[in-house]
């Protein structure tokens, strides 16, 4: 499957989706891609989540904005155009087989709520992490913030997400965001690769039963709509204009 935002191929049993948009952004065609995508992976006994020049600089403001600013005030409304958004991360997160994030390079808001989707997170020197949507006028509210607090704790995440500030490859270890940092982008996918090909020859029930147990731990459906229902509220345009003239 090639497309204009997600590219899926397999390898044996090992499948990747790559994001393929420059800066890996999120625009209408990566929902639309992500939805059909998911189906698709049946045969795979583990996936691997990369990007092309970098993992992903996130949303693609110049597409969204509009239909967010059209939403404002309108829950019904607003909760209609980030759902399908929801849907994409939340069936990500719900697949039965181990999903590993390889990031290089930029990985940006819905792009980091994407990372935080999967199961293991590994990285190559040259990534940077930043969940700025505070800076946009926005509330994050893709899975990052029910997800973030239980992979670094509530400290770290609360930094993260309350500053906007972005951080290192070597910071993004020390406090857990990821499990290992690679040297290199060609490391990272060779690592990458390596683990998705031992993950697949473990006992595919054994995995399954083990993701479902740990996301049951996990109940976060109400703070993501609360976070979209605030959003349909209070979420400031200006900021999202301001930075798209940047």
């Amino acid at each position: 499957m090639s497309h204009n935002a997600l590219r899926l191929a397999f390898s044996g049993e090992v499948a990747t989706l790559t994001l393929t948009a420059r800066k890996g952004v999120m625009g209408p065609d990566f929902w639309r891609e992500m939805a059909a995508a998911l189906p698709r992976l049946a045969p795979a006994r583990a996936l691997i989540v990369r990007g092309e020049d970098v993992f992903s600089a996130g949303l693609d403001l110049k597409t969204s904005a509009a239909g967010l600013a059209d939403a404002l005030g309108d829950r019904a409304k607003f909760r209609a155009v980030v759902v399908p958004m929801h849907a994409a991360f939340e069936g990500l997160a719900a697949l039965p087989i181990p999903v590993i994030a390889a990031v290089h390079g930029w990985c940006i808001g819905a792009g980091l709520e994407l990372a935080l989707a999967c199961d293991f997170r590994l990285c190559s020197a040259d990534a940077r992490f930043s969940l700025p949507e505070v800076r946009l006028g926005i509330t994050a509210d893709l899975g990052g913030l029910q997800r973030l607090p239980g992979i670094v704790g509530q400290g770290w995440a609360r930094h993260l997400a309350l500053t906007g500030e972005a951080i290192d490859a070597a910071k993004a270890e020390r406090i857990g965001l990821v499990t290992e940092v690679l040297a290199t982008p060609d490391d990272l996918y060779a690592r990458a690769e390596a683990l998705a090909l031992h993950l697949s020859g473990l006992p595919p029930r054994a995995l399954e039963g083990t993701k479902r147990v740990m996301n049951a731990g996990l109940p976060h459906t109400e703070g993501l709509m609360q976070a979209v229902d605030w959003n349909a509220e209070h979420m400031n345009v200006a900021y999202l204009e301001a930075a798209l003239r940047r």
